[in-house]
């Protein structure tokens, strides 16, 4: 698109409340400029970004800002969630859920920090990548965006000052942070984080979670310790019970047990495509051990709102993935600044009447973002008018100044 020449109403109202994080004007104006890529430059690295502009510094200046430049991440981190906290729907509550699952972040480049080869379950194959353990808030609207995050650094690239932390302990550090900053609900994650270590380390904390389980993970059942998958074969047809959410309708049993190396007792939920399947769908646990079937599955239902679209919206839509920074500081704040862009937009949608600028009531990232193209893109063409017009500029001076000459 032709050079970008005003900010977008929603990056000036981000100025507004974040602004006084940074020192000085210069800086404030590169938080702009990089929000405002995030959201609608076609390359959205330093260079695609800075070439996104009219009228800016060298490319190296915004490097900088992101790379070395004092700013305090995790004060703008904390300032974005009180943000947060002023609408209703998208405030904590006791019925929120927090997800916390792993994503792969793809790179080009191999000496950027922390990256490595990782194997891609999805992909089916291995990739360079940052592995990164991200936890999101779930809240009562629908509405989803996330808390923070954690990156996961393979043991050959620690020391004694960086000591290695598995998936389990930094799972543990994710759950301890938003016990500590007093975030309320349930924790949701799938089968890999569904161990002894993290079930008894959030049934300590008092805190209730629903996690995926393995079809071969052991559990007590009847004083007889099995597979869990030979549990639910040996369920007849008429003990399983209909279990339906909007249109889907599932067959379900539920039943306390105990499991090896968990020291509480815990609720399983075994659910059944039809109700005379020999295999099962798949199987839930929670340390809630009186919670109904449809709770348990409404707050796992929210793993994959929490994780998924999140994961997916901020590859495709907001640059996730396209930093190249070889510095491990600007990759953080290149997430940090990722994560507000996709809170701004969040913030934006489904309200109860469009927003001016928008047009349109807003419903996905997507969304969002191409109505933030069409506002910046009708600037500028009211500023091409405004100089060929009023200030009688030629065409050929309007199109330098917007790049396209």
């Amino acid at each position: 698109m032709p050079a970008i020449i005003e900010w977008p109403t929603v990056v000036q109202e981000a100025l507004a409340r974040y602004g006084d994080l940074f020192k000085n004007e210069p800086e404030r104006r590169h938080f702009a400029e990089y929000l405002t890529g995030l959201l609608i430059a076609e390359r959205k690295t330093v260079s695609g970004i800075n070439a996104e502009f009219a009228l800016t510094t060298d490319q190296s200046c915004l490097n900088r800002w992101i790379n070395e430049v004092a700013w305090d991440v995790q004060a703008l981190n904390e300032r974005r969630l009180a943000e947060l906290q002023k609408d209703s729907s998208t405030r904590y509550s006791d019925r929120g859920v927090i997800a916390v699952d792993n994503t792969l972040i793809d790179h080009e480049g191999k000496l950027i920090e922390d990256v490595g080869w990782f194997w891609d379950h999805a992909e089916q194959r291995n990739k360079i990548a940052h592995d990164y353990l991200i936890s999101n808030y779930v809240c009562s609207s629908g509405k989803h965006y996330a808390l923070e995050f954690k990156r996961f650094r393979k043991r050959e690239d620690c020391s004694e000052e960086t000591p290695f932390r598995d998936h389990t302990e930094l799972f543990k550090e994710l759950a301890d942070w938003a016990i500590e900053h007093q975030i309320p609900g349930a924790f949701a994650f799938d089968s890999y984080f569904t161990n002894a270590p993290i079930m008894n380390h959030l049934n300590a904390k008092g805190r209730a979670y629903v996690g995926d389980m393995k079809t071969n993970r052991k559990v007590v059942f009847l004083g007889k310790e099995m597979r869990v998958d030979e549990v639910a074969r040996s369920i007849p047809s008429q003990d399983r019970k209909p279990i339906q959410i909007d249109d889907k309708k599932q067959w379900s049993f539920t039943r306390s047990v105990r499991l090896p190396k968990v020291d509480h007792p815990v609720r399983i939920l075994i659910l059944w495509e039809n109700r005379e399947d020999p295999e099962v769908r798949k199987i839930l646990v929670t340390n809630r051990t009186q919670w109904e079937a449809i709770r348990m599955l409404l707050v796992y239902r929210h793993r994959w709102t929490g994780t998924e679209s999140f994961h997916r919206d901020g590859k495709q839509h907001l640059g996730m993935g396209d930093c190249q920074l070889r510095n491990g500081q600007g990759q953080t704040r290149h997430l940090y600044m990722v994560i507000l862009a996709h809170s701004l937009l969040v913030s934006q949608m489904r309200q109860n009447r469009a927003k001016e600028w928008a047009v349109a009531t807003l419903t996905t990232i997507g969304e969002a973002c191409r109505a933030v193209m069409r506002e910046t893109l009708q600037r500028t063409i009211t500023w091409a008018i405004e100089r060929a017009t009023l200030d009688g500029w030629t065409t050929p001076r309007v199109c330098h100044v917007l790049n396209l000459a």
